[in-house]
């Protein structure tokens, strides 16, 4: 992303970006979770923590459903089309370590839920930090890898043809 004194945001013309901005989205509603984790004993699930607990279950519903299945759907086909025979393997390596780990982020946001579910509803439910930090640190763990190993092949192998593809289905599931 350029450098600005105005925070910009990518926009769907540019999947890649767009994909890191939504890690960094994603980063702010682990940051969320862990502010309720420490406002609940105190304060129990008042307004405040039902909001909070209504804004990260409504991200992870849909937000992070939509990015994976960006990911899934479009960006690994293709990038397992374009990449060498040379890198092939490591890259199908990595593609499964990621789908592999999308299925265990989905479990631990299931168990995650069901405590924030009753927060939204005013109830009382054990979310301590361990916990939040537990699931947080396994979305860190993902989102290295996939800034760190697997954005840096999509941007070496995909042509403008790609990007414009990935920019149309991106922006065609949001519009569903």
């Amino acid at each position: 992303m350029a450098d600005s004194l105005i925070p910009t945001s990518p926009g769907f013309e540019t999947p890649l970006e767009m994909l890191e901005a939504c890690h960094e989205r994603l980063q702010a509603q682990l940051a969320t979770l862990a502010r309720l984790a420490a406002w609940l004993p105190g304060h129990g699930p008042d307004k405040q923590a039902q909001q909070a607990a209504a804004n990260v279950m409504r991200y992870f519903d849909v937000a992070a459903v939509k990015h994976h299945q960006d990911e899934e759907d479009d960006l690994f086909p293709v990038l397992r089309e374009r990449v060498d025979e040379v890198r092939r393997a490591e890259l199908g390596t990595l593609i499964d370590w990621i789908l592999a780990d999308h299925q265990r982020l989905f479990a631990g946001w299931a168990q995650m839920r069901a405590r924030l579910e009753c927060i939204a509803r005013g109830e009382d439910a054990e979310l301590t930090p361990a916990a939040v930090e537990e699931f947080a640190e396994a979305y860190r763990r993902h989102i290295a890898r996939e800034e760190g190993e697997l954005l840096p092949v999509a941007r070496s192998v995909l042509g403008a043809q790609d990007i414009e593809a990935l920019s149309g289905t991106m922006t065609a599931r949001r519009r569903q």
